[in-house]
């Protein structure tokens, strides 16, 4: 990567909400579906979800500083999930689908901060995203990337991973890739 690039780790529920939505996101150069912050050294996706490996998952963005800021994809993070709800999105409920970010240095620990305080202002104090270093990454399974784009007809994505899209598209219209 380049110095005009960051990369940013976000749990927001289910990876393929987070991963579709970003993967339209202009200036965003790469996503990848993932876990952090578990015990687990490469856990399996079945082992995430059986809720013992304290694996959130998530998704590594990496973006163009010169086209988005931090603060940006932090905005759009905070308008496509719930971060009121402890360790649910949704039907989706287990550690693994917490609302978190996970920095990587001193800089985005700040920016996160002053955003999720913004975010928790506006929702009167019921911010559960928690802040934290990342930590134990490791990539999900082939499957699992580019799952929407590859899947737009199955159930879960129609129902669940659409509506969050077309949420984004209609909320941050000047942000979105052309097609």
């Amino acid at each position: 990567m380049t110095s005009t690039t960051d990369t940013i780790t976000l749990g927001g529920g289910c990876f393929w909400c987070l991963e579709a939505v970003y993967e339209r996101v202009r200036g965003v150069l790469a996503v990848e579906s993932g876990y952090c912050n578990g015990e687990v050294v490469d856990p399996s996706y079945e082992q995430v979800c059986g809720g013992d490996t304290g694996h959130a998952e998530v998704v590594r963005v990496s973006f163009d500083i010169a086209q988005i800021t931090l603060r940006e994809v932090l905005e759009i993070f905070f308008v496509i999930h719930d971060p009121t709800t402890r360790n649910r999105q949704g039907d989706d409920v287990g550690t693994q689908y917490r609302s978190g970010i996970y920095f990587r240095d001193a800089a985005q620990e700040a920016v996160a901060r002053e955003v999720i305080a913004e975010v928790n202002a506006h929702h009167q104090g019921r911010v559960e995203t928690e802040l934290l270093r990342e930590t134990n990454y490791s990539r999900a399974e082939d499957y699992h990337q580019r799952y929407y784009a590859n899947h737009p007809n199955q159930g879960y994505c129609a129902m669940v991973v659409a509506p969050k899209v077309e949420k984004f598209k209609k909320t941050f219209a000047s942000r979105v890739l052309p097609a």
